[in-house]
């Protein structure tokens, strides 16, 4: 529900601000006061096209905000909308708004967030309907006539039913496509899964073989130097004679006599312990030296052997990964996949069965959903013609064209197969002939104006409860018609209210009088500058203000005025008991 609206520098207005109640509100005022002007902007809220033109002379922007209240189904259908976009919010107040600068930029917000036009549009376009003037009408979308239908008929369950088996055929189809790729295409790719299957398997690698090659291609490679280096320092270690002893000899010398002298200090006790130990440590290190060096051989094919193992295991990594680990587990996913492509044949025959089963359950789904919706139809079309010939527009038909599409690859509907989708196998439309002997034609291309909003009255009147859209505005619905008629055109407009809020631009008192607030719109000169100012009329005021609508100001104007509204006060005690 639209709970709040602000208009600063647009058009004529400098600065409104309206504050605007569940029921039926009406607008009144005369011609060229601003009442189109406040919907024009509502219209550009709803995400229209803007021109600079609408910034007030003087003033570099031009602002609209509007505060919705957000309840029910598409108070959860928004929330989640905006979710997706990170806009989400759990409260339940919703701030529009739309900015126009004088160089002809604009600006769209969402609960303060600069955001696409096209999002403002589609939330926007959820929670009011504009009809008459200007062109936000859901009902000339025709997307919207099948939901519209169904949920007239009470269709939604089927409907969703329907949509389930849908989707679960385009799952299977989907894999299908998969596995229905070319041919050829399928035999290179076996091809090559079964040579790097065969590849990595061939090779025979080892977890870790690669670190381990690396230290073994460096040995060998210097296997000269290392033999000779590690034989010099041994000799060190171990071989002397009476000119040099060895390393060891030295030491153990050492020891000896440091083995002596702590027989007289004992105090020397430790140093000839770590003696002894050095002299250990060292004829380990000579022990471990020789078994090193007689290992070391210059072995020329091992080295071969040895790079060439190194050099495959890099070629396998630049392919397939860039460890061991890596190869061995894309070696293992190729193999899943060629299994999968191998056993292709039996699933797409396994599919395609399927895929059979479910076009034939879908058929005879859609068709029973089908049966239904052209049961209702004749049934919706006959109540709106009633409510039309109420509105003074008794000549006019009204037809809900359901049809259908043939398609080799659709579902089985009898002897037939038929285009569908998750709603079915119908395109459905409305058809209006607004004068005796035109042909019936779609709703968006019925005549404008006033006929316009008494048709998409009498619509939103039977499809109230179909319709969840929380705003309904009317503007200027009275065109063309009388007092009469505008009598029975404020009933439809209160009855309406129950399930909406609805705003009404208006001339005629008779429909005024219905509304639960009466705001009056009027065109003042402030200073050198003309501004729209907007007032919520009740008691005198509001009689005063339909007494110049029916056209005198007198006492007896007055005395009707007030007439007028007992009569709509005795309406309502009657409908309501």
């Amino acid at each position: 529900m639209l709970s709040e609206l602000r208009v600063k520098d647009f058009a004529i207005i400098d600065d409104l601000q309206l504050r605007f109640h569940p029921g039926f509100s009406v607008l009144t005022g005369e011609t060229g006061a601003g009442k189109s002007i406040i919907i024009d902007a509502i219209e550009l809220l709803l995400g229209t096209r803007a021109s600079q033109d609408v910034v007030r002379s003087g003033a570099e922007i031009a602002s609209i905000e509007g505060m919705f209240e957000l309840q029910g189904e598409i108070g959860e259908r928004i929330r989640a909308r905006l979710a997706a976009d990170g806009l989400g919010e759990e409260e339940s107040l919703l701030i529009l708004a739309r900015e126009v600068r004088r160089g002809g930029r604009s600006v769209a917000r969402v609960n303060g967030r600069a955001v696409a036009q096209n999002l403002l549009a589609e939330v926007g376009g959820q929670l009011i309907d504009i009809h008459g003037q200007g062109q936000h009408l859901s009902l000339l979308n025709t997307r919207s006539h099948l939901f519209l239908l169904d949920a007239y008929a009470g269709l939604d369950p089927m409907r969703g039913e329907l949509a389930r088996w849908v989707a679960e055929l385009r799952q299977v189809r989907v894999e299908l496509d998969s596995l229905r790729r070319d041919s050829r295409e399928l035999a290179r790719r076996v091809d090559l899964l079964t040579y790097q299957v065969e590849e990595i398997a061939a090779a025979g690698l080892q977890a870790g073989e690669d670190e381990t090659l690396e230290g073994e291609r460096r040995r060998l490679a210097n296997a000269e130097i290392l033999a000779g280096q590690s034989a010099a320092i041994y000799r060190l270690l171990s071989d002397g004679d009476n000119e040099m002893p060895s390393a060891v000899d030295q030491v153990g010398e050492i020891a000896g006599r440091l083995e002596k002298l702590s027989r007289v200090d004992p105090d020397l006790g430790a140093l000839q312990n770590q003696a002894a130990e050095a002299l250990d440590r060292l004829s380990d290190l000579a022990r471990a030296l020789a078994d090193y060096s007689e290992s070391i051989a210059f072995d020329p094919e091992r080295l071969t052997e040895v790079e060439e193992r190194l050099d495959l295991i890099y070629q396998l990594k630049r392919k397939y990964g860039e460890s061991i680990a890596e190869i061995i587990a894309y070696g293992r996913e190729a193999q899943a996949e060629l299994e999968r492509l191998s056993g292709s044949e039996t699933r797409t025959s396994e599919l395609e069965a399927h895929e059979t089963r479910l076009l034939h359950v879908i058929g005879e789904q859609a068709a029973r959903l089908s049966a239904a919706r052209s049961a209702a139809s004749q049934g919706l079309a006959q109540t709106i013609e009633v409510e039309l010939a109420d509105l003074r527009m008794g000549g006019t038909r009204f037809q809900v064209e359901i049809v259908q599409q043939s398609d080799p690859q659709g579902c089985f509907a009898g002897d037939q197969r038929l285009a569908f989708d998750g709603t079915g196998i119908d395109r459905v439309q409305f058809l209006v002939s607004a004068n005796p002997g035109e042909p019936l034609r779609p709703l968006a291309r019925v005549a404008s104006g006033g006929e316009t909003a008494r048709l998409m009255l009498a619509l939103k009147e039977v499809l109230s409860r179909a319709d969840a859209t929380p705003t309904l505005i009317f503007d200027e619905i009275d065109q063309g018609i009388g007092g009469r008629v505008g009598t029975i055109v404020g009933r439809k407009l209160a009855a309406l209210a129950r399930d909406h809020q609805v705003l009404c631009v208006t001339h005629l008192a008779q429909i005024a009088a219905y509304g639960d607030c009466h705001l009056a719109v009027q065109k003042l000169v402030d200073g050198d500058r003309t501004v729209t100012r907007l007032h919520e009329l009740a008691g005198p005021q509001r009689v005063q203000e339909l007494a110049a609508m029916l056209g005198t100001l007198t006492e007896a104007g007055r005395q009707s005025a007030e007439e007028l509204l007992g009569e709509v006060d005795q309406y309502r005690q009657t409908a309501e008991g």
